[in-house]
């Protein structure tokens, strides 16, 4: 008896986004990054093609952060400092992409002005050639004058700039649009704010193909089975050929991941929990490693090890 053909037929594909400019583009950067272009179920190689690799970004802040745990302070503790020697280190642990974070432009966290935001990235952009991603401080009020000096200051770089909300966009849209770079659509774990977060910066004329959503996430343990059912009906609207949702995804796993308790307590908790030098790595890499199959297309990390184990999980999986 023949075995019928139930494999679904998908209409639609994940678009991609190139992050990242060559000096035969323009830029300066020493190679490009492109995600997303699947036409499948994650990692399910006969559903549909994945024909770009999830790509890892490494975190760079650019002022020494107080509360991050031992594990992360004897990698980078070094270097934390200065953004420009952080992000070479970021580059010799094997990162594709430098997430670089703007902390320091917060009113509380130093209130640093839109120019030397600029001169702190392009610091970063000489430190190293590779693609950047850029967030602000979170704060509208300070990032509608800041994040128009950093577009500009990188202009031509076709960096990656956070992030547009429902709310606040319009000037980031302008700018992105104007210094030549794509954007990150931020919508916390709603398809339908999604999608009008979305239409709303499309109507500005950005073209919606430059879009990289970030419906955020949530670390292994604290939410993890609502996360991934929001990007597993993200990537099943994508194929079904819903253009709002065909767009790549960004996740911020390692912030998510080292703020939980079970990656941060000390040794006390090793008894029943393992030693915190193993214990932080892992939960990072578990959170990872789920938010992968969901449909990640760019995951944030932290740790090396939790890099290591995330690269070699994403050799598996494309080779099954």
């Amino acid at each position: 008896m023949a075995i019928p053909d139930v494999k679904q037929k998908w209409s639609g594909r994940v678009n991609t986004v190139t992050i990242g400019a060559t000096k035969a583009e323009g830029g300066t950067r020493g190679r490009t990054v492109t995600i997303g272009g699947e036409t499948g179920i994650p990692f399910l190689s006969f559903d549909g093609e994945t024909p770009h690799p999830p790509a890892i970004a490494l975190d760079v802040l650019d002022k020494a952060p107080l509360d991050w745990p031992e594990p992360l302070r004897e990698i980078y503790g070094d270097v934390w400092s200065d953004p420009a020697a952080w992000a070479r280190r970021a580059k010799e642990l094997g990162a594709d992409l430098i997430n670089l974070r703007l902390v320091s432009t917060h009113p509380e966290e130093g209130d640093r002005s839109p120019e030397e935001a600029a001169d702190t990235v392009r610091a970063v952009l000489e430190a190293v050639d590779l693609p950047l991603v850029i967030w602000g401080c979170d704060v509208p009020a300070k990032d509608q004058r800041v994040m128009p000096k950093v577009a500009e200051a990188a202009q031509g770089e076709n960096c990656l700039l956070g992030a547009c909300t429902e709310t606040e966009y319009r000037t980031l849209a302008a700018a992105a649009q104007a210094y030549r770079h794509k954007l990150i659509a931020l919508a916390p774990c709603d398809i339908n704010k999604q999608k009008q977060v979305n239409i709303l910066i499309s109507d500005t004329g950005f073209p919606l193909t430059d879009l990289v959503l970030y419906p955020t996430t949530a670390s292994l343990g604290y939410g993890m089975e609502y996360v991934y059912s929001i990007l597993e009906r993200g990537r099943l609207a994508a194929l079904a050929g819903d253009r709002l949702m065909a767009q790549p995804v960004i996740l911020d796993v390692g912030y998510e991941a080292w703020r939980s308790k079970e990656a941060r307590i000390g040794d006390e908790a090793a008894a029943a929990w393992g030693p915190l030098h193993v214990r932080g790595a892992a939960w990072e890499a578990v959170t990872a490693a789920d938010l992968l199959q969901g449909g990640a297309d760019l995951l944030i990390l932290r740790h090396i090890k939790a890099v290591e184990v995330v690269r070699s999980l994403i050799r598996d999986l494309l080779a099954a």
